[in-house]
C-alpha cells in the first residue's frame, strides 16, 4: 500500500481512538530511554515515537505520508515531545549503517510492498547488540482479518507484494530477519477498545476512516462498495466481543546479531 493511501479517510483517528495503547507498549517493551538513539519506521502520527522521546530518547519518526506527518509534528508539540520527523520508505532507509540502539515500528513497516527489503533496512540500521521491537496484526487473528476483508474487494497486488498480514506470523518474521538478529522472542497481545458502542458504529467509522476501504470506495461501483460494506459489518461483528473492539497484535523483540 501507498503512503498516500493513509492520507485518505482519518487514520489519526483511527491511531488515537484504538491504537494509542501500542505505542507506549512497544516502547517499554524496547526499554527505550534517555539518551538511546531510535527510529520509529512507519510512525503514522507519532503513536510509538513520541512516548520514546517522552522517555527521554533521540528519535526520528520516519513516514511515507506527509499528511501523517503534518499531524505527528502537531501531536508531538502539543504534548512537549521534541524528535525528528523524516518522509521516507521503509525499504530504503535514509541513514547510515548501525545509527541506531533501537529500531522499532507499530503497525508501520507491515504495509512495506517489499518484505525482504524492509527486513534487511530494519537490521542495517540498527547496530549490533540493538534492539529492533516489531507489532503487525496478528496473521490468523480479527486485526489481520479486516486486512483480508479489505484484500478480498480489491484489485489483485503488483508483482512481489507482499500480504501485510504475513509479518503477523512468527514463522515469516523469523525467515525474513534471519541471522542478521539473535534471541528473537515473539509474543501474541490482545488490544481492547471500547470507542464504539455497537458493530454499526465501528463499522462506520471504519468505512470513513481506514484509508484502504476509503481508496477501494472511490473506486468500486455502488453494489461493490455494499459489498465492501457488509465484509466490513462482518468483520466488526467478529472483533466486536462483550461491547469491546478487540483485536490480536504479535509483538517480536530482538537484537542485531
Amino acid at each position: 500500500m501507498t503512503g498516500s493511501v493513509w492520507s485518505l479517510g482519518d487514520y489519526p483517528a483511527i491511531a488515537r481512538d484504538v491504537l494509542a495503547p501500542l505505542g507506549p507498549e512497544l516502547v517499554a517493551l524496547c526499554a527505550v530511554g534517555p539518551g538511546m538513539r531510535v527510529l520509529d519506521v512507519g510512525a503514522g502520527t507519532g503513536n510509538a515515537a513520541i512516548p520514546a522521546a517522552l522517555a527521554g530518547a533521540d528519535v526520528v519518526a520516519l513516514d511515507p505520508t506527509p499528511e501523517l506527518v503534518e499531524v505527528g509534528r502537531d501531536e508531538a508539540a502539543g504534548r512537549g515531545a521534541t524528535l525528528e520527523w523524516v518522509l521516507g520508505d521503509a525499504q530504503a532507509l535514509p541513514h547510515r549503517d548501525g545509527e541506531f540502539d533501537v529500531v522499532m515500528s507499530c503497525v508501520g513497516a507491515m504495509f512495506a510492498p517489499d518484505h525482504a527489503r524492509t527486513a534487511a533496512e530494519l537490521t542495517r540500521v540498527c547496530r549490533p547488540g540493538g534492539t529492533i521491537g516489531l507489532i503487525a496484526w496478528e496473521s490468523s487473528g480479527r486485526g489481520a482479518e479486516l486486512m483480508k476483508v479489505v484484500a478480498r474487494h480489491a484489485p489483485p497486488p503488483a508483482a512481489g507484494t507482499g500480504s501485510p498480514v504475513a509479518w503477523g506470523d512468527p514463522a515469516h518474521v523469523d525467515e525474513l530477519l534471519g541471522d542478521r538478529v539473535t534471541g528473537t522472542e515473539h509474543r501474541v497481545g490482545l488490544l481492547h477498545s471500547e470507542r464504539f458502542a455497537d458493530v454499526e458504529e465501528a463499522t462506520r467509522f471504519y468505512m470513513a476512516s481506514f484509508g484502504p476501504a476509503v481508496a477501494l470506495s472511490a473506486q468500486l461501483p455502488p453494489e461493490r462498495i455494499a459489498d465492501l460494506r457488509d465484509g466490513v459489518e462482518g468483520w466488526a461483528r467478529l472483533a466486536m466481543d462483550d461491547g469491546a473492539l478487540e483485536m490480536e497484535y504479535l509483538l517480536t523483540i530482538t537484537r542485531r546479531a
